[in-house]
């Protein structure tokens, strides 16, 4: 990891200067760049335009930035000047983008909050693909920060049980703190027994949402029959062997993969990316996640998040640049 500074270029008469003032990591997504684990037969990313490209070295990534309009063009409505917007940008200290790159914070919600959209838009579209039914009993691997906000939207649903699960006890505190039915180790040895033991006959509606092939396995096992997996882990290059010979092939279980790039074929005719938007700010109001910010950093000392959370992932949930300090 390197910082490099680059020279603007003059504003176009249809853009925007922005002067960032926080960033967050993608934990999950920006530690397989990190090490390299990243796919090398696909698009850095499809719909986000700052992102488009190969996947290959020297790589500018990330794509959570809130900043300040400091700058328009002269073509631009003079109200977007000192607008707090958020964008889906690279860490960066300033850029230059059109307006329709920009999304502007609604009101009610902090810079720090706002850094959350992206991981609750992609929470968002997880439970609109599971479609979450009266009474059933649910299952999330992973309390990361997509885990967390996924579990928060699960409880405000009528489930009878939720139970989630995670390696790094300062996760499961987080989970706990969200009244889940209980927050599990899935390295304990009797991890599946505890599991079955709350979810009965097994969990109706399972997430995958570790990181980890591995928890598939588990998530086959703990899921009932005819019950749906829902997995939202970018594996990249990461590789497991599943034990699909078992019980799994008379389950009728359903693997689904949710990304949030798209909006579910069944959905699209109702629902479409400003829609989903709306319901992502709407639902940072209420979970006011920036009480997951373990550390923040100076765009300076980059080098410090990514050892951090390369080395000690179990110290961190959320990891964000302060650009302001």
């Amino acid at each position: 990891m390197e910082l490099r500074e680059e020279s603007l270029p003059s504003l176009g008469a249809d853009e925007v200067l922005v002067e960032t003032i926080c960033s967050a990591i993608s934990a999950g997504t920006e530690m397989l760049i990190y090490q390299g684990r990243f796919p090398r037969d696909v698009e850095t990313d499809s719909v986000i335009s700052a992102l488009r490209g190969d996947f290959k070295y020297p790589l500018a990534y990330g794509y959570a930035v809130v900043g300040k309009v400091i700058d328009v063009g002269r073509a631009i409505d003079k109200s977007w000047k000192d607008r707090l917007i958020f964008s889906f940008q690279p860490h960066t200290s300033h850029f230059i983008t059109t307006t329709d790159c920009l999304l502007p914070i609604p009101e009610s919600i902090s810079c720090e909050s706002a850094c959350f959209l992206p991981n609750m838009e992609t929470a968002v579209n997880l439970v609109q693909d599971a479609a979450p039914i009266f009474g059933e009993r649910v299952m999330v691997f992973g309390q990361g920060v997509i885990g967390l906000l996924t579990t928060a939207l699960l409880r405000e649903f009528p489930i009878e049980t939720l139970v989630t699960a995670d390696c790094y006890e300062l996760r499961r505190v987080a989970s706990f703190a969200l009244g889940v039915s209980n927050s599990l180790d899935p390295a304990a040895n009797d991890f599946r027994d505890q599991a079955s033991a709350y979810l009965k006959n097994g969990a109706d509606l399972t997430f995958e949402l570790s990181g980890s092939p591995s928890a598939l396995d588990d998530a086959i096992v703990l899921t009932t029959f005819s019950g749906r997996i829902v997995i939202g882990s970018w594996y990249g290059e990461k590789r497991t062997a599943l034990n699909l010979g078992g019980a799994f092939h008379r389950s009728r279980i359903r693997l689904i993969s949710s990304q949030v790039s798209t909006i579910a074929p069944e959905l699209s005719g109702r629902w479409d990316k400003a829609r989903r938007f709306e319901t992502a700010w709407n639902a940072l109001k209420r979970t006011r996640p920036e009480k997951w910010i373990t550390h923040r950093f100076n765009i300076n000392q980059a080098t410090r998040a990514y050892q951090l959370l390369d080395r000690s992932p179990e110290d961190a949930i959320q990891v964000i640049f302060d650009h302001q300090t």
